[in-house]
């Protein structure tokens, strides 16, 4: 398989994380942090289970729902403790890591002598684009029901929220829930594509994530038939171009995580009000909108 084979299953691979990290960033206005540890929650579970001879798809069902349980707590403790979003993220990601050291019993888990859900006779690729796929159809299709426009509504309109007699509260830590769970479900992917679950992997996975959001919405925001869900997806893939362009200029791959931090300023410059590009300008002549964004970081 080629590099832009290689972008894409990267890209894929992080996508279902990046589609976790818009539920709790764009729709519910939560900063959180716990992403960061549930991610290699994710793949500590993943490891654990299938040393015990457990099967790899349920060895990555059960890390979903790991990722929800961890997800729940976050929002237990914001909801219920009333403790700020941010530090409500921290606390869980600080917890998570001493609690992957024990689910796994060290620091890292090889991986490459059981069997994965990448071993069959399916490409990756093909695995993961289905898998990213499958989850973004449920989640567009979970965004139109009642409970989905609750979750939006949520971090747009949260006295909407509390005037229809609904309890926002138990609206957050569903999306709480949700979001986690795919960032584990990605984490225990990842896991098992690279042969090893490592409890610092989750390093800076927030970051990753919103940078694939803004990445994906400011390309391809002006596609009025494309939702959010595949911008997210497409802005994972368009992120990991980036980092592997970065990586061709002859960066030696421990730079990887400034290359990264350089590329959320660059982007960030761009998207907020840093630099002001010249197709700004020309909208601003015509008296069009200055490039549209609904948040920003």
């Amino acid at each position: 398989m080629g590099a832009i084979g290689n972008i894409i299953e990267q890209g894929l691979l992080y996508g279902i994380m990046v589609l976790g990290v818009y539920i709790t960033y764009r729709l519910l206005d939560f900063p959180d942090l716990s992403v960061d540890g549930t991610f290699p929650l994710g793949a500590s579970i993943t490891a654990t289970a299938m040393a015990f001879g457990v099967n790899p798809w349920i060895a990555t069902l059960l890390a979903l729902i790991g990722g929800m349980l961890a997800g729940l707590i976050t929002g237990l403790l914001h909801v219920k403790l009333k403790i700020t979003n941010l530090l409500s993220g921290i606390l869980v990601m600080t917890g998570i890591y001493s609690i992957n050291l024990r689910i796994m019993g060290k620091a890292n888990v090889a991986l490459f002598q059981f069997e994965t859900i990448f071993d069959g006779k399916i490409h990756p690729l093909i695995i993961l684009s289905m898998l990213a796929i499958v989850i973004k159809i449920i989640l567009d299709l979970f965004f139109k029901t009642r409970l989905g426009f609750l979750v939006n509504a949520v971090g747009d309109n949260p006295i909407l929220v509390t005037s229809l007699g609904i309890d926002k509260g138990r609206i957050k830590c569903l999306g709480l829930m949700i979001s986690n769970g795919l960032v584990a479900l990605s984490g225990s992917a990842v896991a098992q594509h690279q042969g090893f679950s490592d409890v610092g992997m989750g390093g800076g996975i927030i970051v990753m994530g919103l940078a694939s959001i803004i990445i994906g919405e400011m390309v391809f925001k002006k596609i009025s038939l494309m939702v959010p869900t595949t911008m997210v997806l497409l802005g994972s893939i368009l992120y990991k171009g980036s980092t592997a362009l970065a990586l061709r200029l002859k960066l030696p791959s421990t730079d990887l995580k400034l290359i990264t931090s350089v590329i959320v300023v660059m982007i960030l410059s761009v998207y907020g009000k840093g630099i002001a590009l010249p197709w700004k300008k020309v909208e601003k002549r015509r008296g069009g909108s200055i490039v549209a964004h609904s948040k920003s970081i």
